[in-house]
């Protein structure tokens, strides 16, 4: 199904109706504030095995990140964050980058795997925003092009997305034209702030 969503005059219906499809364990398409994401419910295995198969990986071996609704969520999933590392996330986000934070121990247990670090995003996107205030609960989620794919029409235009994909996810929501460039990844798991991928995002150190 493709959903047309405007960033700028959210349709509440057109929002629940996709909350309602990643509670059944579906995956979907959607757009953030770099290039558009594939992504599930974080708590609903399904659909985590569901987006495992769609990116060809093992749940325990991929490397998902975790989109959140605000700061106030992280704490749930990462270690506690030193006052330096706090004032840079709270600088920068929400924002088009991608913070490699230590993780808890309940990253483990949603993700069935040993992984000591977590990938968090806090898009500037508000379809994004009302989607994780509806749903109460953050999306996994990750690219849906692979570091060594060009960015084509297809990963920036909804529609062809949606030629592409329809058999393979629930929803494309169109709400835009995508963007070109990827998050900025930001590791943070060692003190000082390093640039793993420099992208959309400019890190004002």
């Amino acid at each position: 199904m493709l959903i047309e969503i405007n960033p700028y005059n959210i349709n509440r219906r057109s929002i629940e109706e996709v909350v309602h499809s990643l509670r059944k364990g579906n995956i979907i398409i959607f757009p953030t504030d770099s290039v558009y994401n594939v992504g599930c419910d974080l708590f609903n295995k399904k659909a985590l095995q569901e987006l495992a198969r769609f990116k060809d990986v093992k749940l325990n071996k991929a490397r998902f990140s975790i989109i959140c609704s605000d700061l106030s969520d992280i704490s749930n999933y990462t270690k506690p964050i030193d006052r330096p590392t706090f004032k840079l996330l709270k600088h920068h986000l929400p924002g088009p980058f991608t913070f490699i934070l230590n993780a808890t121990n309940e990253v483990q247990k949603i993700f069935d795997s040993n992984r000591k670090k977590i990938g968090i995003r806090i898009p500037d996107n508000n379809i994004l925003k009302a989607i994780t205030e509806e749903l109460g609960n953050p999306l996994a989620t990750t690219s849906l092009h692979d570091e060594e794919d060009h960015i084509l029409d297809y990963f920036t235009d909804p529609n062809e997305m949606y030629q592409r994909y329809e058999d393979q996810v629930s929803i494309v929501i169109d709400g835009g034209t995508g963007h070109l460039e990827p998050t900025t990844v930001v590791d943070c798991t060692e003190g000082d702030a390093k640039i793993i991928r420099q992208g959309a995002g400019k890190l004002d150190l």
